[in-house]
């Protein structure tokens, strides 16, 4: 057995860690599924047997998914923020996720088929809306709050314009 990381995210799923963890796993770099063990009994949402819980790494963050059954959803309350160099990358990690059974929100969030959600954040991005010139850091804040995925090249124009 491997030695258990000190500090582990723990997600409820209701019987689906696994298939959620390999989703992670092949969409994202330093991922992996880790181990998946096994119900050594019943429990109440699951027999023995079933697949109790998987250990995963998600973008080199340890996970663990707890089949825990239908009582808790995740909620916005607890997102993974994945920061992107370019259009490409964020264009992949969004299209992964929303075309995997999830949905889109708003301002670069979208949320996986698992109820998981997702800030897909380009490092552009980030840098404009902390511009120090803040007249270009609202442009391009008032600009985001009006994407879904973002789109950078918006952003840069929008951080650009000379507008009184």
């Amino acid at each position: 057995m491997a030695k258990q990381a000190k500090n582990t995210v723990c997600l409820w799923y209701d019987r689906d860690a696994e298939e959620a963890a390999g989703f992670y796993a092949t969409t994202f770099p330093d991922s992996s599924v880790d181990a998946v063990h096994r119900a050594p009994g019943d429990y109440p949402s699951g027999k023995q047997g079933d697949v109790l819980t998987v250990e995963f790494t998600v973008l080199g963050i340890p996970c663990l998914g707890l089949n825990g059954g239908p009582e808790f959803r995740h909620s916005e309350a607890f997102s993974f923020q994945v920061a992107t160099d370019d259009q490409d990358e964020t264009d992949r990690y969004w299209n992964a996720i929303v075309g995997n059974g999830g949905e889109e929100s708003a301002c670069g969030w979208c949320k996986d088929k698992w109820g998981l959600s997702w800030q897909i954040t380009p490092r552009a991005l980030l840098e404009a809306i902390t511009d120090a010139d803040g007249a270009a850091a609202k442009r391009a804040f008032d600009a985001m709050m009006e994407m879904g995925k973002i789109d950078i090249a918006a952003i840069e124009r929008a951080r650009a314009e000379d507008k009184p």
